[in-house]
């Protein structure tokens, strides 16, 4: 009996270090999300901008496929992600609607008259209410919402490049057929 005392630390160690071990193969900004194949929360947010509408639940049921982009201006991944954005935007010619996360007006609208706008739509989320409705883990965060009002793929973290040409291009043209 005392030997299989002895034995159940090390085992219950044993068990615990091949959890951790396993996860160290894994992507870290890959999150299980409850909310994708699920319509997209009940919310609404005021307009950041007075020039562009604010954000709210039925402006994704428009029958066209859209990115939300979460981000905010304090967040440096955010900065290094923009013109990624923009490029989508501009180049691409997808629909892009934003949520300000956790920030204040002034420093948001800073933020995009230095880098440029290219949301069509951008709630302003200063409590942090309507990130909590979208599981928002940490910004910034993008997902693609079907014709239907769905969410279909989420990222936490910048996109790069090679994620637009391997995971949200393919996708993007298969939501649009």
């Amino acid at each position: 009996m005392s030997r299989l005392l002895f034995a159940l630390p090390l085992l219950v160690f044993g068990i615990v270090a091949g959890y951790f071990f396993v996860q160290l193969g894994e992507d870290p900004s890959i999150l299980p999300s409850a909310l994708i194949d699920k319509p997209v929360p009940a919310f609404e947010t005021e307009a950041l901008l007075d020039s562009k509408p604010g954000l709210a639940t039925e402006d994704f049921k428009t029958g066209k496929v859209v990115l939300v982009n979460i981000w905010a201006s304090w967040c440096i991944p955010c900065r290094a992600e923009h013109p990624l954005v923009t490029r989508l935007a501009r180049d691409e010619g997808m629909t892009i609607y934003a949520l300000n996360y956790k920030d204040t007006r002034e420093a948001a609208t800073a933020w995009l008259n230095e880098l440029g706008d290219p949301y069509q739509r951008i709630g302003f989320d200063e409590s942090g209410r309507a990130g909590i409705e979208w599981g928002v883990y940490g910004v910034p965060e993008t997902y693609v919402i079907d014709g239907e009002g769905r969410i279909r793929w989420k990222r936490v973290g910048p996109m790069t490049p090679r994620l637009v040409e391997e995971e949200l291009k393919p996708l993007l043209a298969e939501l649009q057929q």
